[in-house]
Order: structure tokens, then sequence, then C-alpha cells
């Protein structure tokens, strides 16, 4: 994700991952590459909730909703709900 994007980008982008992880749940059973595609899928869908609500933060609080950033998958899957 670029830095750069704005809050309708990282929405147009969750929706693009929403529609793809629900193809890949209505396969119902998933070969091993699926199964992956689906992690990944679902670990951007994380990084993209996460960017959407910095963004949101800052711009309330006053700060340029631009300087806010992705965070590796790593850390944004530690969080809880």
């Amino acid at each position: 994700m670029a830095k750069t994007e704005n809050d309708a980008s990282v929405l147009a982008n969750i929706q693009r991952l929403v529609g793809e992880e629900h193809r890949l749940f209505e396969r119902g059973e998933l070969s091993p590459e699926e199964t992956h595609r689906l992690a990944a899928v679902q670990a951007e869908l994380d990084q993209c909730w996460d960017l959407l609500r910095q963004r949101r933060a800052k711009r309330e609080f006053g700060d340029s909703p631009s300087d806010a950033h992705a965070r590796p998958a790593d850390v944004v899957k530690k969080y809880i709900g």
C-alpha cells in the first residue's frame, strides 16, 4: 500500500479484498495455494483496516491523514477487534 493513498482508495482496496475472500470461502475446501492466498488476503485486509483507522484518527485529532502508514502484517494481526 502506498503512503499517498486516500480513504477512498483504501476502501476500494478493502472491497476488492473482501470480494476475493468471499470467493475463496465459497469454494469450500481449498488447495494449499488457495489456503495460502486466503491467509495473504486476510493479512492485507487487516493492514488496510488498520491504515483506514489511523487515517481517521489522525484527521479527528487535527493531524494529516497522509502521515498514516501501513504497518507490517505481523503487527496488525495481533490486534483484537
